[in-house]
């Protein structure tokens, strides 16, 4: 996070824990206002990468899952990258600004993901950098976000995954009511006293929820190779291009979707708990052993109680038994609907 950025949340009230807004002082009630209200968020506790040169295009359509060339400024999406296996290692929100294209991913993977990629540019004429510090993304959502979103910027982006820019700030509508801002840290405090007029200023927890309950699955440290993407179901969301050449776990990928392999799928669940889930933590059906048939994924707190979860589970177990988390006798997972058809 850029240090007057920083510096600028704190005054305005942001309790800042590891370079990341945790709240601004009532938690119970910014998750409530993420539920009911407008919300404006900062999303420092992602990564952002920025891929520039005349190759980066073919680069990136070469490592990606998502059909890159297809990419322009008036559309973002969601991708993944993958291990020759077709395991996931990271999962992206994709898009193009100016000559160049920007990448965001869990803040936690954002070192190694960098690192890995560089080691595939060779003579290609493709420069990777860490644009966390020079860039701020703000998340706006609720039921004023969109007259919002126009009176800031004036044209704002209709399609889901449609994006605006204007100079160097760039505006995508990730839902219906549900935008993300990126601009340069120095023009960040400027929209944020802006758009905190009309909105309820909450901490990343809250968006993380609002992910969760979109369906939109963000790989961890803890979950890295766990999934093939449409265990995670990305080729849902648009992360997936069955069409495209080669990447890293192309032929997996596509064997499972074509030939019908999946056993396991990402739900939506609550799961009534003092404690929180956390990424990585197994998930056991009725009457198991030490057999884990499932994964958390993301999990948040929930405004109407406990926390809701993105998880992986086995198809079967799913539909015919209940599944518990951390242990066969652990709390049950209560599944809910996805805002997406599986």
């Amino acid at each position: 996070m850029h240090a007057d950025w920083q510096q600028h949340l704190h005054s305005a009230g942001a309790r800042i824990e590891n370079h990341a807004v945790s709240h601004f002082g009532d938690p119970r009630a910014e998750l409530h206002a993420a539920q009911t209200g407008t919300i404006l968020c900062d999303l420092s506790h992602f990564g952002l990468l920025y891929f520039s040169g005349e190759d980066s295009p073919a680069f990136l359509h070469n490592q990606l899952s998502s059909d890159v060339l297809k990419l322009t400024a008036a559309i973002a999406q969601y991708s993944s990258y993958c291990t020759p296996k077709g395991r996931v290692l990271a999962s992206f929100l994709l898009w193009q600004s100016g000559e160049g294209y920007f990448a965001q991913l869990h803040g936690g993977l954002r070192e190694s993901i960098q690192n890995r990629l560089a080691k595939f540019v060779l003579r290609s004429k493709v420069k990777i950098i860490d644009a966390s510090g020079t860039h701020v993304s703000l998340g706006l959502a609720g039921n004023n976000a969109e007259t919002l979103a126009k009176k800031c910027f004036g044209t704002i982006p209709q399609p889901v995954l449609g994006a605006a820019h204007d100079e160097s700030v760039t505006l995508i509508r990730l839902s219906p009511d549900r935008f993300q801002i990126i601009c340069t840290a120095q023009q960040a405090p400027a929209l944020w006293e802006k758009l905190s007029r009309g909105a309820t200023t909450v901490g990343n927890r809250c968006w993380d929820w609002l992910n969760i309950r979109g369906g939109i699955p963000v790989v961890a440290p803890a979950t890295q190779e766990q999934f093939v993407p449409q265990m995670l179901n990305m080729e849902i969301i648009g992360a997936v291009n069955f069409n495209k050449g080669c990447y890293p776990g192309q032929e997996i990928i596509a064997r499972t979707q074509h030939l019908g392999m999946l056993k396991r799928r990402m739900y939506l669940a609550n799961i009534i708990s003092d404690n929180p889930p956390q990424p990585g933590e197994e998930l056991f059906s009725d009457g198991a052993q030490d057999q884990a048939n499932g994964m958390i994924v993301n999990a948040a707190a929930s405004p109407e109680g406990g926390y809701d979860v993105l998880a992986v589970i086995q198809i079967a177990s799913a539909r015919t038994e209940n599944v518990h988390w951390k242990s066969p006798g652990g709390p049950v997972l209560k599944l809910l609907p996805l805002p997406y058809s599986v």
